[in-house]
């Protein structure tokens, strides 16, 4: 009887977790109980995707432990969904490991609903006053490229570690943005120590353990040793105290009684004052500023740094490239001038380099962990509210039947009778109403950090001729690329 009993019981168990509790959602991978798929994600890339989808079909479901998210894989469900019906997937999965421990209550990163969109429409604004898309923002970038030939120049003919002066270089320009500070030549140390900061939690969430912590929180409490909470607490607070001081100097040197902002910080201080005198006092707090500065200055400096590392290492695996991109700037520049995006239309294939720099880096691969706020439906299946739903943008980035050789650097694909291609599903800062808000910023600063190196030096291999790695698979994410190169002057 007992054994009836125990039997039946492990029946029941298997026959929930492979069969009843998948009853309602699209087809999928079958999941193992309690882990679902996540062992298969131990493997970084996007052939696992790209096999399900054939598997499948566009939309199927992924077990991440024992909750289910629906993964989108083509980009009109895509538009569908997260364009069409934005609203009802706006909010995200909040990642509540150990919240208490990182604070992170705040910020857009990790916010849903009123103070979510409060914020995002704020800093939107902002971005656009402080002259995104306008020559004042142009004229930051240029002065940090400027700034970036005075260490080139001093090194020419030398190998020169060309990802750590393009980091000083990013890093300004998001520095510039919030605090109207750049980080001088005495304070070169600062910048390294906080670069290392970031690059420490980087580093952690890219153990697969830690990935493992911060899609199922549950799981830290089995995984023996440290928790991801525990091994990026010190790192975040480190960052809490440069953001914390800058704010402070700040709110002593500005002017509340003019209208004009000079730096994002700036201006939420006066927003801040002007909702307090309303008596609102929680909208725009000091955590929440501390939170947007920390949120703004990660991803600014990350997303950008690493998408520029991989361009210039596919620039060096890549001859016929170069060869494309000098002759284009030879016949459209002609000299060493500083471009700017006045140029951009009449640079199509570099423009073309680096929409390919960004498909093929596709330096997301898993997107943001969306829930629907609702009640839906997509593509048929019923959605309940709650349901997790992802956005696979690097499975459409690679997707052969869109872009053929999607392994081979081609930026040729992007060119149609010498002119720029549109290619919609190109989506490097996501989709919808989750997309980077920092979309523009970093579109600005990739073509003119691009277009003003290729066209003032001869960027070459190191003198041992090492190729930049492109291998992927060793991280759970996308990370910058380490080289050194050797650069000179193409004109005397």
């Amino acid at each position: 009887m007992l054994l009836l009993l125990i039997s039946s019981l492990i029946f029941l168990f298997f026959a929930y977790h492979f069969s009843w509790k998948r009853r309602n959602y699209p087809p999928g991978p079958t999941p193992l109980p309690l882990v679902g798929n996540l062992l298969q994600l131990q493997k970084f890339g996007y052939d696992i995707f790209h096999k399900w989808k054939k598997e499948f079909g566009p939309v199927f479901t992924f077990w991440l432990a024992d909750r289910p998210f629906i993964f989108i894989t083509s980009y009109e469900v895509m538009k569908e969904t997260f364009v069409k019906d934005g609203d009802t997937f706006a909010d995200k999965q909040l990642n509540q490991i150990d919240k208490k421990k990182l604070q992170r209550n705040y910020g857009v990163l990790d916010t849903n609903g009123e103070m979510w969109r409060e914020h995002r429409r704020f800093t939107l604004s902002q971005l656009r006053d402080l002259g995104l898309g306008k020559d004042l923002m142009q004229e930051k970038i240029l002065l940090e490229i400027e700034e970036q030939f005075k260490d080139i120049n001093s090194h020419l003919g030398e190998e020169i570690d060309l990802p750590s002066v393009l980091d000083r270089g990013v890093g300004n320009v998001i520095n510039l943005t919030l605090f109207n500070k750049r980080f001088e030549t005495n304070q070169r140390d600062e910048f390294t120590y906080l670069k290392s900061l970031i690059d420490g939690l980087r580093d952690v969430a890219s153990e697969f353990r830690y990935f493992i912590q911060f899609l199922v929180p549950w799981s830290s409490k089995i995984i023996p040793g440290p928790t991801l909470g525990d091994k990026t607490k010190g790192m975040k607070e480190e960052l809490d105290v440069f953001f914390v001081k800058q704010v402070e100097e700040h709110r002593k040197e500005i002017d509340f009684d003019t209208v004009e902002s000079y730096d994002y910080v700036e201006a939420y201080l006066k927003e801040q004052k002007k909702r307090e005198a309303d008596g609102d006092h929680e909208t725009f707090c000091n955590k929440q500023l501390y939170a947007m500065c920390f949120d703004l200055w990660m991803a600014g400096l990350q997303t950008t740094t690493v998408t520029l590392t991989w361009g210039f290492s596919f620039y060096l695996h890549n001859a016929d490239v170069q060869l494309k991109i000098r002759e284009e700037l030879d016949r459209v520049i002609g000299n060493d001038r500083l471009i700017t995006t006045a140029d951009k239309n009449c640079l199509p294939y570099l423009t073309a380099f680096i929409n390919e720099t960004q498909r093929c880096a596709n330096i997301i691969p898993f997107n943001l962990l969306h829930v629907a706020t609702r009640d839906t439906v997509i593509e048929g299946y019923p959605v309940k509210k709650g349901t997790g739903v992802i956005a696979q943008i690097g499975t459409v980035m690679s997707d052969e039947q869109i872009f053929p050789d999607a392994h081979c650097f081609n930026p040729g694909r992007f060119i149609e009778n010498g002119k720029l291609k549109k290619v919609d599903e190109v989506i490097p800062f996501s989709i919808g109403k989750r997309q980077c808000l920092g979309e523009g910023l970093a579109r600005m600063e990739l073509f003119l950090f691009f277009a003003n190196i290729f066209n003032r030096y001869d960027v070459q291999l190191d003198f041992s001729g090492n190729l930049p790695d492109l291998d992927k698979s060793k991280d759970n994410f996308v990370t910058p690329r380490k080289f050194n190169a050797v650069l000179n002057k193409r004109y005397v």
